[in-house]
C-alpha cells in the first residue's frame, strides 16, 4: 500500500500535465511546475501523516487500519468538522477523476483521429452541436463504471483493480523511459541546445532516466507478484497477472490489425486540399 500511494500521486500530476498545452510557454514552465507540485504533495502528505499520528489517541496498527484518517479526524475535531473535511476530500477526488477523464478523452480522440483505434471514425467524430468528440467521453466513462461495478459485493477485487490500473500506467511509462535511456546513451540531447528549455545534462539525465526505468520495472513486478498476503488465496493472487496479460494480448492484436493504416487521418479530420489553386508567392519583405 505504501508503494501504491506515491504511484497515484505521480500519475495524477502526469494526467494534469497532459493539459499543459493550454498554458503559456509549456515547454519551459510545465516540467518545473510538475516538480514543484510533486515536492509540495510530498511535503503536504508527510505533514498530514505526522499530524494525524500526533492527533491519534492510539498508535495501534490494528485500530488505525480499521478507521484510518476519518476516525482520527472525528476523534480530534468532532463529528461535524470531520464530515466537512471529508466532503472537501470527496470534492477533490471528484475533480481529480474529471482530470483523468479529460486525459482519457484527449488520448482516445487523438488515437482515433489517426486511425489507430478500432471504430476510429466514430470515436473521432466531432458533434455539430457541441463541437466536441462525444463518443470518447461516453465510452471512457462507461468503461470506468463497468470496472467499478465488478467491485460490488466483492471487495477483494478492488486491490486487483487498483494494482492493474497502476501497472498499466507503469508499462506505458516504461515504453517511454526505456527507449529514452537508449537515446541518452547515444548522446541525446546534445550539449548546449537547451535554449532556455527545461533539460538535464547528460550525466544527470542518464542517472535519473536509468533510475526511472529501473523503478518502473520494479513496480510492475512488485505490484503483480502473486502474493496471497496481499491479494488473498486462490485465484485472486493471480488476478493482476491474468488481467495485464489479457490487456497486452489484446493490445498486440489491435496493433497488428491497425498498423497498416496507422497515421492515416480519418476522413472527417483531413485538411481540405485545393490542388488546382496555385501556391501564393511571398515577396522578400513578407518572408
Amino acid at each position: 500500500m505504501a508503494a501504491i500511494m506515491p504511484a497515484y500521486v505521480m500519475y495524477g500530476f502526469d494526467t494534469a500535465s497532459s493539459l499543459a498545452e493550454e498554458t503559456t510557454d509549456p515547454r519551459r514552465r510545465t516540467p518545473r511546475a510538475i516538480l514543484q507540485a510533486l515536492a509540495a504533495a510530498g511535503t503536504a502528505g508527510a505533514l498530514l501523516l505526522l499530524v494525524g499520528l500526533m492527533a491519534s489517541p492510539t498508535l495501534s496498527v490494528g485500530d488505525l487500519a480499521k478507521g484510518g484518517l476519518p476516525q482520527i479526524l472525528e476523534q480530534a475535531l468532532g463529528s461535524t468538522a470531520a464530515k466537512i473535511l471529508l466532503v472537501d476530500v470527496a470534492i477533490a477526488i471528484f475533480v481529480c477523476t474529471l482530470a483523468i477523464h479529460t486525459a482519457s478523452i484527449r488520448i482516445a480522440f487523438a488515437m482515433a483521429r489517426d486511425n489507430t483505434l478500432p471504430f476510429g471514425s466514430k470515436l473521432a467524430h466531432v458533434t455539430a452541436h457541441r463541437h466536441v468528440p462525444a463518443a470518447p467521453a461516453i465510452v471512457s466513462g462507461l468503461i470506468a463504471a463497468l470496472v467499478l461495478i465488478v467491485n460490488i459485493g466483492n471487495p477483494k477485487i478492488f486491490l486487483i483493480v487498483t494494482s492493474v490500473a497502476i501497472v498499466t500506467v507503469y508499462i506505458a511509462y516504461l515504453l517511454v523511459t526505456g527507449p529514452l535511456l537508449r537515446r541518452r546513451h547515444g548522446g541525446w540531447p546534445a550539449e548546449g541546445r537547451a535554449n532556455g528549455l527545461f533539460t538535464m545534462r547528460r550525466p544527470v539525465g542518464l542517472v535519473v532516466n536509468g533510475f526511472a526505468s529501473a523503478y518502473g520495472l520494479f513496480m510492475i513486478v512488485n505490484l503483480l507478484w502473486p502474493r496471497p498476503e496481499i491479494y488473498g488465496e486462490g485465484g485472486y493472487a493471480w488476478g493482476g497477472v491474468a488481467t495485464v496479460a489479457v490487456i497486452l494480448v489484446l493490445g498486440v492484436a489491435v496493433y497488428a490489425v491497425i498498423r497498416t493504416r496507422a497515421g492515416e487521418v480519418t476522413e472527417e479530420h483531413r485538411a481540405a486540399r485545393e490542388d488546382s489553386a496555385p501556391a501564393p508567392t511571398l515577396a522578400p519583405t513578407e518572408l
